[in-house]
């Protein structure tokens, strides 16, 4: 242990400027621009856009499987036009069901 009242000016500056930094050191790696928390925020967004790329993905899968389904099925362009765009075939009722 250091003796404080026998040792010289300069080792207690080097001591507490090293304490000092040892602190400042401690707080950026914590709260700074490239810190832990940030690394934790930036984890969590990763996280977040991973999901997001999945749904989309899927999505896509969906969307190309219907287009090609319109482009080499009738009943599926029939079924579209139906659905969308309310088309009928000549002779046919359309009934409409009120939502509740």
């Amino acid at each position: 242990m250091i003796d404080w009242k026998k040792s010289p000016w300069a080792v207690k500056a080097a001591v507490i400027g090293s304490i000092f930094l040892l602190l400042v050191l401690l707080i950026t790696s914590v709260f700074g621009k490239k810190g832990l928390i940030e690394i934790v925020k930036a984890r969590k967004a990763y996280a977040a856009l991973q999901l997001e790329i999945d749904r989309l993905k899927d999505e896509k899968a969906r969307l190309e499987k219907e287009i090609a389904a319109l482009e080499s099925d009738p009943k599926a362009v029939e079924r579209e036009a139906r659905d969308k765009l309310w088309l009928a075939k000549p002779g046919e009722k359309i009934v409409i069901k009120k939502k509740s």
